[in-house]
């Protein structure tokens, strides 16, 4: 097994969530802009990059930053959900504790009504949708409306959306014309590569090295700096290396399990 190997703890590169988040450069901005958006009281914003940059988690991450302060936060996964589903799992993200069965017209008192008491009582409130360029017309009509669900200028109302940069038109126009700032992804650099490398051996219980500078060289080249390629690549190359005997990951190996994918634009590494 690769883990006993590299003596390690647990696979180092499998960690998700809030609670395993490695700060970067990258995701450090895209959390300050995304608490800008929150303070200034901006209704909508966009989160967008491409896929596997890791705008899930930053918004996993933001969602327990904004906890923490005592803000109220749904974070809901578009993805499949049907219009009353998704209504009912913002509402729930409110703390508004709805009937599983209660109907979309319900759902938007329970939401408008908990939007007017946030108001007075000057709480936060925020929406982050993941996903939102795969969500249905449907649900992102319904979002249109939550944007425009407390008219008041001074309601502490924030919308978040994310999206791949690619699908940015599945949002529609009358929602990107509303979006008062845009947040992008940008792809990590070498150092960002490298410390995400060796910050994750460590937290898995690796004192000394595990790959060669040119590995995380090579590394950071063919992952084109996309966090979960580089991610899956790295695990990879612990595991021939682990598998041939091997006492750091070199380029040769990295390049090896990249060839074996089969995808010269690691599409199985993005979906």
């Amino acid at each position: 097994m690769y883990q006993d190997y590299w003596e390690l703890r647990e696979p180092p590169f499998r960690r998700a969530g809030a609670a395993h988040y490695l700060p970067t450069v990258v995701h450090d901005e895209a959390l300050a802009r995304l608490q800008y958006l929150v303070d200034s009281r901006h209704r909508l914003g966009l989160l967008l990059g491409p896929s596997g940059s890791g705008k899930s988690l930053t918004l996993e991450v933001f969602a327990t930053q904004l906890r923490t302060a005592g803000c109220q936060v749904a974070h809901v996964n578009l993805l499949g959900r049907e219009p009353q589903e998704a209504l009912w799992h913002t509402a729930a993200g409110w703390g508004l504790n709805p009937d599983r069965a209660a109907p979309s017209f319900e759902l938007w008192r329970l939401l408008g009504d908990r939007l007017i008491e946030n108001r007075w009582q000057h709480l936060p409130t925020v929406a982050l949708f993941d996903d939102a360029d795969d969500a249905s017309h449907e649900v992102l009509s319904q979002v249109l409306r939550l944007v425009h669900c407390e008219p008041s200028a001074d309601t502490p109302l924030t919308v978040v959306l994310a999206a791949a940069t690619d699908r940015l038109s599945y949002l529609g126009r009358r929602l990107l014309d509303l979006a008062e700032l845009r947040i992008d992804l940008q792809p990590w650099d070498l150092i960002d590569t490298e410390q995400y490398v060796c910050r994750s051996l460590e937290r898995a219980g690796r004192t000394a090295p595990a790959f060669g500078n040119d590995a995380i060289v090579r590394l950071h080249e063919l992952s084109q700096g996309v966090a979960r390629r580089i991610g899956l690549l790295a695990e990879l190359g612990l595991l021939a290396a682990a598998a041939g005997g091997l006492p750091l990951v070199d380029a040769h190996t990295v390049e090896g399990v990249y060839d074996e994918l089969g995808v010269m634009d690691l599409g199985c590494l993005t979906s």
